[in-house]
């Protein structure tokens, strides 16, 4: 991934370091976290302008106290890692993040009945906690973890969750052997409509990535390099080489 190879046929434009920072998931979801860090990544979150933080359910209620006024939305995670938990309890847990201060969800959906073709189960499930976020304006994003699926899976996961109602389709939790990819990226940008979004989450850890997987219409993506990347994003403006496409470059150039 690496935004000094310009796409052909692709009209490039400008953009601001606070575009960058609006694709921006604060990921803070390691089991080893302590509160103080959590609290600092927050700090991080305040001071770069990133759309939101997400973190672990028993975190929600710090991560509002400390973005409290900032602007930065409190996200948090539902069925995670494994998306094998009941729906009962992923609607629970749904309910207690957004009473909590959460706006928006990273459910995994459940890989299992997933890979077994139980695919009725997997939207049932996904629409449980979307109907329960929706009542209270809160988004969902559905983890297909991509690692584990086909092709032919991962076009099907995207087309469950666009019936089921969710905002965004995201590639991975990035606790699974395999994370992002440019080929996954594409083919979920594809199979969705433009209703839903597309999420990228392990393996973007640079500018150069975060600007690629922009390129081809990625609306946000995880990360825990926040920090550097936001950095080389301020200098890169500064400097006034800060590139992004005019347009999404899917289409005729893939």
């Amino acid at each position: 991934m690496n935004d000094k190879q310009p796409i052909k046929g692709v009209i490039y434009s400008m953009i601001r370091a606070r575009d960058i920072a609006q694709m921006i998931d604060h990921s803070m979801v390691r089991p080893e976290l302590t509160t103080d860090q959590i609290r600092e990544g927050c700090r991080i979150a305040k001071k770069y302008g990133t759309i939101t933080v997400s973190v672990r359910p028993s975190d929600v209620k710090i991560a509002v106290e400390e973005l409290q006024g900032s602007g930065v939305k409190v996200g948090s995670i539902v069925g995670f890692p494994h998306g094998s938990s009941t729906t009962e309890t992923k609607v629970f847990e749904a309910r207690q993040a957004i009473s909590e201060g959460a706006v928006e969800l990273d459910m995994v959906l459940n890989i299992g009945r997933l890979l077994s073709g139980d695919f009725d189960y997997v939207e049932r499930d996904i629409r449980a906690v979307v109907e329960v976020a929706h009542e209270k304006k809160a988004l969902v994003k559905v983890i297909l973890e991509n690692c584990f699926l086909s092709e032919a899976l991962k076009e099907m996961a995207c087309q469950i969750c666009e019936r089921a109602g969710a905002d965004f389709v995201k590639t991975s939790t990035a606790f699974g052997p395999g994370g992002a990819t440019m080929d996954d990226l594409l083919l979920m940008r594809k199979a969705c409509s433009s209703k839903v979004q597309v999420k990228a989450a392990g393996g973007v850890r640079t500018l150069g990535a975060a600007i690629a997987v922009r390129r081809i219409g990625v609306a946000r993506f995880g990360a825990t390099a926040t920090a550097r990347i936001m950095e080389d994003a301020i200098q890169r403006e500064k400097e006034g080489t800060l590139e992004a496409t005019k347009d999404s470059p899917l289409g005729s150039e893939y």
